[in-house]
């Protein structure tokens, strides 16, 4: 598996407005973008660092995987995503090392990028999404 480097990492907030002050006003990073993903129940609202991203992410509805890790775990840190050159292979390479993946094939997460998550008892206790970039 390629690893191209850290892609970003997901933080569970309850309110993208005040959730965000922190990272545009405190620290001053780029925003990029704002997203809905309604496959995934969630709204990202994405910093740029330069070397990596921090993507605010907001449940859209109670049944969301997102509300439940807020009524769980409260805000904080959600996920670590890490950039992968070819998400298939990965999957694939995954699969034959008998590590726990969310889903059966990868999904369109924000910025289109192929997204799959690998459960947590696979990684130490961390839910960790490998991405691959979309081609241009």
């Amino acid at each position: 598996m390629k690893i191209l480097g850290i892609e970003h990492i997901g933080i569970a907030v309850n309110d993208l407005v005040q959730g965000s002050s922190f990272w545009k006003l405190v620290l001053g990073l780029k925003h990029t973008g704002k997203e809905q993903i309604a496959s995934q129940g969630v709204v990202t609202d994405i910093y740029d660092t330069g070397k990596g991203k921090i993507e605010l992410l907001e449940a859209l509805n109670d049944e969301s995987p997102i509300a439940k890790y807020l009524d769980k775990r409260g805000t904080g840190m959600h996920h670590l995503c890490l950039e992968v050159k070819d998400i298939k292979a990965s999957i694939k390479e995954l699969n034959e090392n008998n590590i726990q993946i969310i889903g059966d094939n990868y999904s369109i997460g924000a910025e289109g990028y192929k997204v799959i998550f690998i459960h947590p008892k696979s990684t130490g206790g961390v839910l960790v999404e490998l991405a691959e970039k979309p081609k241009l």
